[in-house]
């Protein structure tokens, strides 16, 4: 039972079960419980089975009524938040909201998070050259330097992410030059990495692995030509060779920051 949408109480009660060879339990959620009314039928109901009653229930009044109503069935009940709550206000001496399903807001950041993403989708691998001059940051490498995940990793931090491909026979779109270089971040990779990706990928397709796309000259001239674009939108450059996402997201976003001040 919950004051909320009973999420966390359900979670509860199934890892519990999990902790027995039975599989005759039956888990039943009740949600959005506001009234002492609405809690005397629940237990009434609950009274014509064998059961334990969870909840987590952040009102006094609501809580004082479940138990009432329990102990007159006597159903035992489990008060999940509650001694949580209880010993968070004894140790800090701070007064709790007591304001259902606060965790599930959707506030602002939600919002940003959801924008930031729908934003990625969008100006992903160049598709929309007029995203550009929109973005929080926008990241050019060659194929297979992890543009996209970068995108999404970083959108999810609320930060509005475009990337375009860099290919030695297509020109990057002119909307690029219009972006100040300090939200510009160029990628490049050690070549023998990028082969073996690239080998990886052909794989994972049904390609040959001898493919001009995995072929070393070939990623040594996308490198080069990468390395040029860059030189000339003056962008700083990281080498995402041996990085992880969460690595080369953090270094991006210190790199922005910093330039940032530097050009303000």
């Amino acid at each position: 039972m919950s004051d909320s949408i009973g999420e966390t109480a359900e979670m509860v009660a199934r890892a519990t079960a999990s902790q027995f060879d039975s599989k005759e339990f039956d888990i039943i959620r009740i949600p959005y419980i506001n009234s002492a009314e609405q809690i005397a039928e629940t237990v009434l109901e609950a009274a014509k089975h064998t059961c334990i009653i969870c909840h987590t229930l952040v009102s006094p009044d609501l809580r004082e009524a479940l138990l009432e109503q329990a102990t007159k069935y006597n159903i035992p009940t489990i008060d999940i938040m509650g001694p949580m709550i209880h010993a968070t206000q004894s140790i800090t001496g701070m007064v709790p909201r007591l304001t259902p399903g606060l965790i599930h807001k959707l506030d602002q950041e939600y919002f940003k998070r959801v924008e930031a993403v729908e934003f990625a989708v969008k100006y992903d691998d160049g598709k929309n050259p007029l995203g550009l001059v929109k973005a929080d940051i926008v990241i050019i490498g060659v194929s297979r330097t992890s543009k996209t995940p970068l995108s999404m990793y970083l959108a999810h931090k609320k930060v509005k992410v475009a990337n375009v491909p860099l290919v030695p026979e297509v020109p990057p779109p002119q909307e690029l030059f219009q972006v100040p270089s300090h939200r510009i971040v160029g990628l490049v990779i050690d070549k023998f990495k990028l082969n073996e990706i690239r080998c990886e990928r052909l794989k994972t397709m049904g390609l040959a692995p001898d493919a001009s796309y995995a072929n070393l000259e070939r990623i040594n001239e996308e490198l080069d030509y990468a390395r040029s674009i860059m030189r000339r939108l003056g962008c700083p450059v990281i080498d995402v060779s041996n990085k992880a996402i969460e690595e080369t997201a953090n270094k991006i976003l210190e790199v922005v920051q910093k330039n940032k001040l530097t050009n303000h």
